[in-house]
């Protein structure tokens, strides 16, 4: 399998190369085209008690796609929901934590799973949840914004705002904490940040969903009681 990224870091495209009876595993609603050489199978990943645990817990689809080449291969060309960078992970048994919404694909080498401690209330809300990545492959990951890649040394700290997290690696200490108090909290604009302790790599995005959408709903027309 061969990726290449493609139109970054605003509007993000992965095009996948398959070989010739190659699979790889697709979040529902990223694939943008594909080539003739290549079919579709839309199921429950892993059986029907982990694909509701990924969907309720991990914010993901409750389905997934699985696309395989033919004897000839194929093309597929795979974009997240939102205007962004995309990045490929070659992950080499090890294992990664990302957030959610930015998982794109993988290949099937690699697990992706909810079923640990620390998926369940990660951030303290519903809308960010930890997904877990386990394995040897490709994972590809979509950001809002563009995409900064850091790595802490041992015992390194640093202070992230948990709406900028996009993934790092399982043996990255992490703790959740508030910015201030409740009063701070209202007036700064900030909510819960991640406090990480190396080492271990560590992918971040440069724009904020919760940021934006906090911008942008003051600003939508009320609906009028007439």
């Amino acid at each position: 399998m061969q990726t290449e990224i493609l139109y970054r870091p605003s509007f993000s495209m992965t095009r996948v190369q398959l070989q010739p009876g190659e699979e790889i595993r697709v979040e529902a609603g990223s694939m943008v085209s594909m080539s003739a050489g290549v079919i579709i199978e839309t199921k429950m990943q892993g059986g029907f008690l982990k694909s509701l645990a990924r969907s309720v817990l991990g914010g993901e689809s409750f389905f997934v796609n699985t696309y395989r080449a033919q004897a000839e291969g194929g093309e597929l060309n795979l974009a997240p929901a939102l205007p962004g960078d995309m990045f490929v992970l070659e992950l080499a048994n090890e294992t990664m934590l990302v957030q959610s919404g930015a998982f794109v694909a993988s290949s099937q080498t690699v697990e992706i799973s909810t079923s640990w401690g620390g998926a369940k209330g990660f951030f303290g809300s519903g809308s960010l949840i930890l997904l877990k990545a386990s394995g040897s492959g490709p994972l590809i990951l979509g950001s809002y914004g563009a995409v900064h890649d850091m790595t802490l040394a041992a015992g390194q700290k640093y202070t992230i705002d948990t709406g900028h997290i996009v993934a790092f690696s399982e043996k990255v200490g992490f703790q959740t904490r508030r910015v201030g108090g409740l009063k701070s909290t209202l007036l700064s604009g900030e909510g819960l940040v991640v406090d990480l302790t190396g080492p271990g790599r560590v992918l971040m995005q440069t724009r904020s969903t919760d940021a934006f959408l906090s911008w942008l709903i003051p600003l939508l027309p009320k609906s009028s009681s007439n």
